[in-house]
């Protein structure tokens, strides 16, 4: 006999919560975009901010933006001595075109005192008559108790009271918020088996945590745990300060996790499930910032193993260092070829690029002992899979050579210019056979390398067209060892029309050159891929 498994709720509120993080301000054209990804992956409600604070949530809630997902505003109680039908926030929001209205209330006495300066019986009625409104306009009605843990330590009988209000005039959903951050997962779950004891059933009640002492999710798991049943949190993470409880981290647990998925369901089937690793990265991608490499289940690290010993097993047996498949998140196994890998590692790196070699090839040993030799050199070929893949494939069945490279110049000048101002400019100056042909590129850039990428693409000749859509993602630079005349490591993040994303490496006294290695690396890896001749890793 099955045991019936308990509904759980996600809330997303990267829209609004989200866009507190640092740095980011949403345009609608991004909401639209992201609400749209939010909608297609099962999020049962997606909130999209705050209609009537600012221009741009305002023209966002002029029209529904879900199709499945419940689609939420966001706003304030009414205001202490105002009517419901007088007070201009609570009438934005219910001309906002939304399905329902979560109202952000006061539940800790103190900051009623300070924040709203108003009595605590006041807040109270606030809370009444707001949901009361909502439910009358014909919206869900759901309310985020502020401050809910601090203010129940605090004061547990006017905590209790604001949750209780909110429940008897309506709210669908009396959301727990643990607003600092600071609040301890043994605590949460103390306090939401009191606040179900009071009265209030686990099956309305939601939990919305954040991140400022990194257990966001733990908190949110243990407030599952004690009874609630609406979980709110944010696509990886991101909010304000520290950020807010990760969905990405959270719905695979919940799912894949036989201590949460005997008893629970969510909204999110298998084959969306599926899809998270792709949305993670695509919401990066909008945001224009780079993946997290170490994020729990849908990171590029998250299903990768280094040490030979590790990888040995691995391949015989995936569940020896994997906690779950990595298919199940949309995720990959890598077994990464480095100077602690044995010749598993590289074996399982050169077929999943379609590389076919016999274990007891020479030439597998030889590419073994050269990248062990680059790598204390100060290489770094886990990090950096596309220069990985064209050194295999020379040492293994060569590399066409699309063009050669005679010489290049960089030239940094620092001068004032007819204003009086001081600028420094970069120049390059490449030289590059084509077909036998030298071609000479001359470029400007922002800063050496950017001078050098530009000379170095402007004219490739018949394979000029062929890189149009080459970008350069990232740039990082690292220093091995001290002082100026310190040898210099470069990795180079690059992607193109496809959304494939390769990762190329140089390694030299100069970082010009090193910055020059890799930027051939990359260029010549597109063009290979073009050719279908690598490229299998970067496209999936």
């Amino acid at each position: 006999m099955t045991m019936q498994r308990d509904r759980l709720y996600l809330f997303d509120t990267t829209l609004r919560d989200g866009q507190q993080t640092p740095g980011i301000d949403f345009s609608v054209e991004d909401k639209i975009a992201i609400a749209g990804m939010l909608d297609e992956f099962g999020m049962d409600y997606v909130e999209g901010g705050y209609p009537g604070a600012n221009p741009t949530d305002t023209e966002f809630f002029t029209r529904k933006r879900t199709t499945r997902s419940k689609f939420v505003a966001f706003g304030m109680t009414k205001r202490a001595g105002v009517s419901t039908s007088n007070d201009p926030g609570l009438a934005a929001l219910v001309q906002a075109r939304s399905d329902a209205i979560c109202f952000v209330a006061k539940s800790w006495d103190y900051h009623v005192r300070v924040a709203l300066g108003c009595s605590n019986e006041e807040n109270l009625e606030a809370i009444r008559a707001s949901v009361a409104a909502a439910v009358a306009a014909g919206r869900e009605a759901m309310v985020d108790c502020e401050h809910f843990f601090d203010g129940f330590k605090a004061n547990p009988d006017y905590a209790l009271a604001c949750a209780k209000a909110a429940y008897e005039a309506g709210a669908r959903w009396v959301v727990l918020c643990d607003t600092n951050g600071g609040t301890q997962p043994a605590e949460i779950r103390v306090i939401v088996e009191k606040v179900i004891a009071a009265g209030i059933p686990g099956d309305h009640l939601g939990i919305h945590a954040h991140d400022d002492t990194g257990q966001a999710v733990a908190n949110s798991l243990a407030a599952v745990e004690a009874g609630v049943r609406q979980i709110q949190g944010t696509l990886n993470g991101i909010g304000e300060r520290c950020g807010n409880a990760n969905l990405v981290t959270l719905i695979p647990t919940l799912m894949l996790k036989p201590a949460y998925s005997d008893r629970f369901e969510t909204g999110i089937s298998t084959e969306q499930l599926a899809g998270i690793s792709r949305l993670s990265r695509a919401f990066d991608e909008l945001l224009n910032r780079a993946p997290e490499a170490q994020s729990p289940y849908v990171g590029s690290s998250a299903f990768a193993t280094k040490a030979g010993i590790h990888a040995s097993a691995l391949i015989k047996e995936p569940q020896t260092y994997e906690h779950v498949p990595p298919e199940a998140v949309g995720n990959r196994r890598r077994v990464m070829v480095s100077d602690q890998g044995g010749k598993a590692n590289f074996l399982a790196e050169l077929k999943r690029r379609g590389i076919d070699v016999p274990k007891d090839d020479a030439r597998l040993d030889a590419l073994i002992a050269v990248v062990k030799e680059r790598e204390a050199e100060g290489y770094a070929y886990e990090g950096a899979d596309a220069s990985f893949e064209l050194l295999a494939r020379k040492m293994l069945s060569g590399l066409p050579e699309f063009f050669a490279v005679t010489s290049f110049r960089c030239m940094v000048e620092r001068r004032f210019d007819a204003n009086g101002q001081l600028k420094t400019v970069s120049e390059a100056i490449v030289k590059v056979m084509v077909d036998n042909e030298e071609k000479m590129s001359v470029a400007e850039g922002h800063g050496p390398v950017n001078a050098l990428d530009l000379a170095l693409r402007k004219d490739l000749g018949k394979y000029q067209n062929e890189i149009v859509d080459l970008e350069l993602a990232d740039f990082k630079v690292r220093i091995l060892n001290g002082g100026t005349e310190a040898i210099t490591r470069v990795l180079i993040e690059s992607h193109d029309s496809t959304g494939a994303r390769w990762w190329t490496v140089g390694v030299s006294e100069n970082i010009i050159d090193a910055s020059f290695q890799a930027l051939m690396d990359s260029i010549i890896y597109k063009l290979m891929k073009n050719r279908e001749m690598a490229g299998l890793v970067a496209a999936e």
